[in-house]
């Protein structure tokens, strides 16, 4: 069971939900001020907390060791979470999932799996666990989903180049991926990325 944090939308009875999946070390207070900044009155937000303590934050798996075992373990997580959400009357056409870093690697493996078609997938200054097997287990309305990425080209952690040859192959494989790269190192790049956020989520119906 993950732990959660839910703010409800300005607009009453709203079904429109963002979840949102923080980096390594980083917890759900680190997105408090998305609902502020994003402008959003119909939108609900549901922030996740990682599973696994991380020097005072938390870690979606381990980075250093055998990634995949906590991968795995994650998505089944989010799988009942997104189970839970749904019976709570919050639609996967209703629901983006946004992710940053760990976060974001975690928002595409659950996002294309998923058997329902979400109203859009954000990544931020992430990467691609397993391309090739991702491509094998797409689930059925995988290439219907929308799906916005962006990276840094000064990101030290994540290195640009490697992603973008990720993104390539999965585009090539028929997914519908928006790349945008911005002069930025491994964060959010202020209002000209958070505006290109916003309209995403927009475009999506919140």
């Amino acid at each position: 069971m993950l732990n959660t944090e839910f703010f409800e939308s300005e607009e009453p009875g709203s079904k429109a939900l963002l979840i949102v999946l923080h980096g390594l070390g980083d917890s759900s207070a680190g997105f408090h001020w998305l609902p502020e900044v994003l402008q959003l009155p119909r939108m609900n937000y549901l922030l996740v907390n990682a599973p696994d303590t991380y020097y005072g934050g938390y870690s979606w798996y381990d980075f250093t060791g055998n990634e995949g075992v906590g991968i795995e373990r994650s998505r089944r997580l989010l799988f009942q979470l997104l189970e839970q959400t749904r019976d709570r009357g919050f639609p996967a056409e209703r629901t983006t999932l946004f992710g940053f870093s760990q976060g974001c690697l975690m928002t595409i493996d659950v996002g294309f799996r998923w058997p329902e078609r979400f109203a859009g997938l954000i990544g931020v200054s992430g990467y691609v666990y397993q391309p090739e097997r991702l491509i094998a287990e797409l689930s059925p309305v995988a290439k219907a989903q929308r799906m916005l990425f962006t990276h840094g080209l000064q990101d030290p952690l994540v290195p640009c180049v490697k992603v973008r040859e990720q993104v390539k192959a999965l585009t090539e494989a028929g997914l519908n991926i928006d790349w945008q790269e911005f002069q930025k190192g491994h964060t959010i790049d202020g209002e000209a990325e958070m505006k290109i956020i916003r309209d995403f989520v927009r475009a999506g119906g919140a």
